[in-house]
């Protein structure tokens, strides 16, 4: 998805939102926020795994082995879950099997994998795969990797060491290796861009003009909205026009499927009005696009006895453009080389507390509980130093007086004058404790140096043509200062290939810092009256809760591949220009 955003609040109930419409609003609401903020602008994707191995060991004494391959995920506590089985394949010591085993890609988390290899006993040669009991099955070998390892490489192709983990095997010394290739679903690169527009929008506000957005939702089997796309919100305006919407065939199903199309009227505190909706398949919208024919929204009407009944209205939404292709996606542009670089930046204020308290932030537990900065580095670090193959990443602190100096808003964690680099997510952790006993905690908090000094690093990528994106976390315990300084660095970032990331920590009050967040609906615009070219930032503290399992940081990080298409997009146009 293109230009697709999310929103921390939920739709809660407008004047035409009542009874049953107005819980089926905040529902949708509630699973708007799980959906996009989980998986993000392009970030998840269906996935084929081909499997294959070679040189298994042979446990049979009169023929060859009969393999058949089980994966798992693995969650963090440990517990495995079955995702699929291949076939049998019979007399075999180096089998490549047919079955695909299909997953769903998630930028934002690691997912572990673990293959089991079993040799099945002849006598269970009629029963299905997926009825055999494993426990009465010849163990022949396991591989565990993270899918992230396995997209990143060149042709998606990795080769594993078979290893006999807890099993004893006659021979574990000849278990072999298996190779593990993945191969992204064809839907997820045929795409459809729209341009949606709306007139006559009705007032919801009281002292000025609607702020409207879109939501689209496809319907599921069971015929729940499923929200797979948002639009961005366009202020105070009756007949707006939103950039252009990209939905995949992936994420529709077909053509013929019905979406949902609803308008809301943003609303700061999280209760948007629900303004219209149509119901329209993608085919249907094309047709409206042919034809230049509007549609009018529809409401569910506010009477109790009949809940299928609705309202139409004089508002109506539009198709300005309609365009189907195919485009390379955010994993074709990692399979062939392209890297995502992290770059660190820590808070070295004062006001984090006395690093040899325990009430401070910045506090190194004995016992080696991590404290939050650690915590934001190393969730965010294990996630994305798969996409660096050197694995040397930028750190900085900012705020601190190093010795007999004055304060730095931008210094070397490791302590080097020139390279800012460090080896491995361990090195940024061992850097970080060092510069807390090598400088004075002191103060202002300023973004503005760190944003521009990560841009240079990104320009001077983009002029040597290295295929590099960057993504700089910010990580800070309060509210910058150089508000105006700040938003000038975003947006000259906007034009470079760099993601901006910022977690607070601690007990602040981060109200001010939601200037930061493109989907509060606010726009930046430069001291010189110039925009953001595309949304590079976001924001978010730790003490947020987004449901489902998904954490503040997995929901930044969710972002990160649809600004990556954006700009690779942009740059495409620009070429082609």
């Amino acid at each position: 998805m293109g230009n697709c955003c999310s929103d921390e609040v939920g739709h809660g109930a407008g004047r035409h939102s009542v009874g049953p419409a107005a819980s089926v609003a905040e529902a949708a609401s509630a699973a708007a926020d799980r959906f996009l903020r989980s998986r993000g602008a392009g970030a998840s994707t269906q996935i084929e795994l081909s499997l294959s191995a070679s040189i298994l060991g042979d446990q049979e004494y009169f023929s060859k082995s009969n393999p058949m391959v089980i994966v798992y995920s693995k969650s963090n506590d440990g517990a495995l879950e079955e995702i699929g089985r291949t076939e049998v394949i019979l007399n075999s010591l180096n089998p490549s099997w047919t079955a695909k085993i299909n997953l769903q890609y998630q930028f934002e988390v690691l997912q572990p994998l673990v293959f089991q290899i079993f040799d099945i006993d002849p006598q269970f040669h009629d029963v299905s795969e997926k009825m055999l009991k494993l426990e009465e099955q010849q163990f022949l070998g396991e591989a565990i990797c993270n899918l992230s390892e396995v997209i990143t490489k060149q042709n998606r192709l990795l080769t594993l060491k078979l290893g006999v983990s807890e099993h004893n095997l006659p021979n574990p010394s000849k278990s072999g290796e298996l190779t593990v290739e993945a191969e992204e679903s064809a839907g997820s690169k045929a795409l459809m861009e729209m341009v949606f527009h709306c007139s006559d929008l009705e007032i919801k506000d009281l002292l000025s003009k609607s702020d409207p957005f879109l939501l689209i939702s496809r319907i599921s089997e069971n015929g729940t909205p499923v929200p797979i796309c948002k639009t961005e919100v366009r202020k105070n305006d009756l007949n707006p026009k939103w950039k252009p919407v990209i939905l995949n065939l992936q994420q529709i199903g077909s053509k013929e499927n019905p979406l949902i199309i609803e308008c809301f009227n943003f609303s700061s505190n999280g209760k948007h009005d629900l303004v219209g909706k149509i119901v329209k398949s993608v085919a249907e919208l094309e047709n409206m696009y042919h034809s230049q024919d509007g549609e009018n929204f529809f409401v569910p009407a506010s009477t109790a006895h009949d809940c299928h009944s609705k309202e139409v209205l004089k508002s109506q939404v539009f198709v300005e453009k309609y365009l189907e292709n195919n485009r390379h996606t955010f994993l074709d542009y990692i399979s062939a080389g392209c890297q995502m670089n992290l770059m660190v930046a820590i808070d070295y204020t004062a006001s984090n507390g006395n690093p040899r308290l325990p009430d401070s932030l910045h506090y190194i537990d004995p016992s080696g509980r991590p404290n939050a900065y650690q915590r934001v580095i190393l969730e965010i670090g294990d996630v994305l130093q798969y996409y660096d193959p050197a694995k040397r990443f930028p750190s900085w602190g900012y705020g601190a007086r190093p010795i007999d100096g004055p304060v730095s808003h931008c210094f070397n964690l490791n302590g080097s004058t020139y390279q800012p680099e460090v080896e491995g997510i361990q090195g940024i952790m061992s850097a970080y404790i060092s510069a807390l006993r090598n400088v004075s905690l002191a103060g202002p908090t300023l973004f503005g140096p760190l944003i521009s000094t990560a841009t240079e690093i990104a320009s001077q990528s983009l002029t040597n043509n290295q295929q590099k994106y960057f993504i700089l976390l910010i990580v800070t315990d309060g509210v910058v200062t150089d508000f105006q300084e700040t938003i000038d660095a975003i947006i000259k970032a906007s034009d470079f290939p760099l993601s901006i990331v910022v977690v607070g920590v601690g007990g602040a009050d981060f109200k001010e810092m939601e200037f930061l967040d493109p989907n509060k609906g606010g726009r930046l615009e430069s001291s010189t009256g110039r925009v953001a070219s595309r949304d590079v930032i976001q924001f978010a503290p730790m003490k947020d809760v987004h449901g489902a399992g998904i954490s503040v940081v997995q929901s930044l990080l969710a972002e990160i591949p649809g600004q990556f298409m954006t700009y690779m997009r942009t740059r495409e146009t620009q070429a082609i220009s």
